[in-house]
């Protein structure tokens, strides 16, 4: 048992007397197709070895209590009255996810939980998708559901939408509940249906580089673009009337249409369109095992990030910069919501302290921010850790 599962299970002895059910959740990284997810296109996510650990078990009492342990804040909730709340705003995440538990028609006993994790706060790596996913499937396996794992992730994307107020495509539930070591998730967003790919990173390594800060920006530029991409819809299904989304669209068709698409609208398109192409092309270079073609890819999408979609910041920008510099990353890119985060990046394991001490060095200098660097693998999607004997 790993030092962070030991902790959260010895938090919930301590609190609630009894041997917990243990399960964890991971973040996620996407290789490439970012924004793609809420337009119906593909994207390529993998679950990592960032993770948050739930402990969970029957309340001896009519009460249901759910502790934070990174934050030492807790809360109780009536499982006859489940709303949304103004503080803690964590529990917003959960109490969603427990709605949706309800409307499906299951009920759900007094319970105590206790969580806590590794994955990086503002780091794009979707701490709340973990949140969501590994707390439902939590309430799952504890009082033996069966609710299919397809239905978890909707359930958590439903709760992020309607307690958080995120419109969030699906891909960051999917890749949390989905993963699969040493595999990436080719997902087609519009079917949710996935097939898995190998991904040989026997001599390269996957770092991100946390540019430690998160702007304000990133939920209501998020439903802004978002609303964006829907108004690009509208206008060229005049002309079009069998496309749904913007995965139905080709490139010229945008193109056509660029005097319509007012303001930001037809760059927003532009980089959306572009990228979902993108994504089919960057699979067939992994199958291939062609990672510098993959890499260029990568550098080619954040390049529609920054200058298209606008979702970028200066910070991001230059550590993807400063990595093309160093001639040894094969791919970099923001990731994520954008505005902050992490970049992700791709390169040869035996460069890999060159480069982060290269790029710590230029972005402390630049900035005056320590820049942390995370080396990631790619491993399973949400699973129990533990089967303790529980009354169910």
């Amino acid at each position: 048992m790993d030092a962070l599962t030991q902790k959260i299970r010895e938090r919930f002895i301590e609190l609630f007397n009894s041997e917990p059910q243990l399960v964890r959740s991971p973040g996620r990284i996407n290789l490439i197709g970012e924004h793609t997810d809420y337009n119906d296109g593909f994207v390529m996510p993998a679950a990592i070895n960032k993770e948050i650990v739930f402990a969970i078990g029957p309340s001896d009492s009519s009460d249901s209590k759910i502790y934070a342990l990174d934050f030492d804040q807790h809360i109780s909730v009536d499982l006859q009255n489940i709303s949304k709340v103004n503080k803690p705003g964590w529990a917003n995440y959960l109490l969603g996810v427990l709605f949706q538990i309800h409307q499906h028609g299951h009920t759900v006993k007094p319970f105590n939980c206790v969580f806590g994790g590794n994955i990086p706060t503002g780091s794009g790596l979707s701490s709340s998708a973990a949140l969501e996913c590994g707390f439902g499937f939590a309430l799952n396996e504890l009082f033996n559901f069966n609710i299919p794992r397809l239905t978890l992730v909707t359930m958590a994307q439903w709760a992020e939408h309607n307690y958080v107020g995120v419109k969030c495509g699906i891909m960051d539930q999917y890749a949390s509940v989905m993963g699969k070591e040493d595999n990436v998730i080719l997902l087609d967003c519009r079917s949710l249906k996935h097939r898995y790919a190998p991904i040989d990173l026997s001599e390269h390594i996957i770092i991100l580089c946390d540019t430690k800060v998160k702007h304000a920006l990133v939920d209501s530029e998020y439903n802004t673009r978002r609303a964006e991409c829907e108004e690009g819809v509208r206008i060229l299904k005049k002309h079009y009337p069998e496309i749904q989304s913007l995965r139905d669209v080709p490139l010229e068709a945008v193109e056509k249409h660029r005097n319509e698409l007012k303001g930001k609208v037809f760059d927003r398109c532009f980089y959306v369109v572009s990228e979902i192409q993108r994504v089919q092309a960057a699979t067939r270079d992994l199958e291939a095992g062609n990672l510098t073609a993959f890499g260029k890819k990568m550098y080619e999408t954040h390049k529609g990030l920054s200058e298209l979609y606008q979702v970028s910041c200066k910070e991001l920008d230059f550590l993807v910069d400063e990595a093309k510099k160093t001639g040894k990353v094969l791919g970099a890119r923001m990731m994520g919501g954008g505005f902050g985060g992490c970049t992700i990046n791709i390169l040869l394991e035996d460069d890999a302290d060159e480069v982060i001490e290269t790029l710590t060095k230029a972005y402390k200098e630049k900035f005056n921010i320590d820049m942390p660097a995370y080396r990631v693998k790619i491993k399973d999607g949400t699973s129990v850790l533990s089967t303790a004997s529980v009354s169910k």
